[in-house]
């Protein structure tokens, strides 16, 4: 988390954190209450288990996601948004329809548990 900033620009610096192919999709997994690796990598995107553990792993060290021992599962580990993390809903409201106003064919058919 001590990296060098590139810019002191705040759209910049959030890039830096949630700004690739995948983080976002981690961030609305967690937002639809998925809490355990293999629900994410169940995902339709079909992320790759080595990208999947760096993004979570990405959003823990970011303060976004904190990990906690799963009521479900024993000896194993769960996921869920910190505050900071739960306040991406905004925006990843906007993005969804964002894009259902203007990428033809997509649709919002995931639902929060």
């Amino acid at each position: 988390m001590a990296k060098q900033k590139r810019s002191p620009c705040p759209i910049a610096c959030t890039l830096d954190i949630v700004g690739d192919k995948w983080t976002l999709l981690v961030v609305r997994d967690l937002l639809l209450g998925r809490t355990h690796f293999k629900e994410f990598a169940a995902g339709p995107e079909k992320i790759a288990t080595n990208i999947l553990s760096d993004r979570l792993s990405r959003l823990v060290e970011f303060g976004l996601a904190e990990t906690y021992p799963s009521p479900e599962r024993a000896n194993t580990i769960a996921y869920r948004l910190t505050k900071r993390g739960r306040s991406l809903a905004p925006v990843i409201e906007s993005i969804t329809e964002w894009g259902l106003a203007n990428v033809p064919g997509t649709a919002a058919k995931l639902r929060a548990k």
